[in-house]
């Protein structure tokens, strides 16, 4: 029986699908996104980057729209070649943050390698004050590009999300993960997943992500992918942006955005979604359902 059905309080056989939108503030190209994403209602929680630029205008569509179930994508690197954000809590180079140019750096096998736990953590909790401050209502915490899943920032990704009673993104599946990596302390990474499992965190029974490098048909790539969920708890991470000079200009990969885009606010794939015997959820669900169980276990 799956921990996600039981803990939500759904019945063996059930289907349940979170369809989440990354990287939202990346650029502006993922806000116009976001608001039509939104509005159509197959897409049902997103994350925001908080160190981008278009941040602010993320969190003040969120104070326009308290509904919108947004979440914060915590973020230690920056992956593209002309286009940098810095770290929010700090410009020490000594932190391990930051490149030589003071940008975040580009991959994160150098984050994981060389930047100091202690300043990670600060980080981290910088990028969620921000975004609270700016007057989120944040359901969840992920990661941008899995750097904090990594046995030296694991247990602050995991502290932070549950001092906040907010659900961090982890996946059924992760044990296996983390057992296939050998460079990995498999031994913490397992206790740092039962005690995340122990104090009320729900994890994804099945991940799927649209691929970035390939756009072609991505309402049927959708189609497939929503058709094959087994039962249990799935999400379905999507990368959605217009089409706009400045995407283009960043990302190599802009056109599988601006399918993800094109494909999520279609009649075609709502209507789809309609037939299949699927319950779109969000984030705040699974918030939901946390806060009730630390609250019992307060009683």
């Amino acid at each position: 029986m799956s921990i996600a059905l039981t803990r939500l309080g759904y019945e063996p056989g059930t289907r349940l699908l979170v369809v989440h939108a990354d990287d939202v503030g990346m650029c502006h190209a993922t806000l116009p996104a976001i608001r039509d994403l939104f509005s159509v209602g197959v897409v049902t929680c997103a994350a925001t980057m908080v160190p981008c630029p278009w941040f602010p205008a993320v969190a003040q569509y969120c104070r326009e729209h308290p509904e919108a179930d947004m979440g914060v994508h915590l973020t230690l690197n920056c992956e593209w070649s002309t286009y940098r954000w810095r770290p929010v809590s700090t410009a020490d180079p000594a932190s391990g943050l930051l490149d030589e140019e003071g940008y975040m750096p580009q991959s994160p096998a150098r984050i994981q390698a060389d930047a100091s736990q202690d300043a990670v953590a600060h980080e981290l909790s910088a990028q969620l004050g921000r975004a609270l401050a700016a007057g989120i209502d944040v359901t969840h915490l992920d990661s941008h590009m899995g750097t904090v899943f990594h046995p030296r920032f694991a247990r602050a990704y995991i502290s932070l999300a549950l001092d906040h009673e907010l659900p961090p993104f982890l996946a059924a599946q992760t044990p296996e993960w983390i057992r296939s990596n050998p460079g990995f302390d498999v031994d913490l990474m397992l206790q740092i997943y039962e005690e995340a499992l122990a104090a009320g965190v729900i994890p994804f029974d099945n991940l799927a992500m649209l691929p970035l490098d390939d756009p072609e048909d991505r309402v049927e790539q959708a189609k497939r992918a929503i058709a094959d969920l087994p039962e249990g708890l799935s999400l379905m991470i999507i990368h959605p942006a217009i089409a706009t000079p400045e995407l283009e200009t960043i990302a190599p990969d802009w056109q599988a955005r601006v399918a993800d885009y094109e494909a999520f606010t279609s009649d075609e794939l709502a209507s789809f979604v309609e037939s299949e015997d699927v319950r779109l959820i969000g984030y705040r669900d699974l918030r939901d359902a946390l806060r009730r169980q630390k609250s019992a276990a307060k009683e």
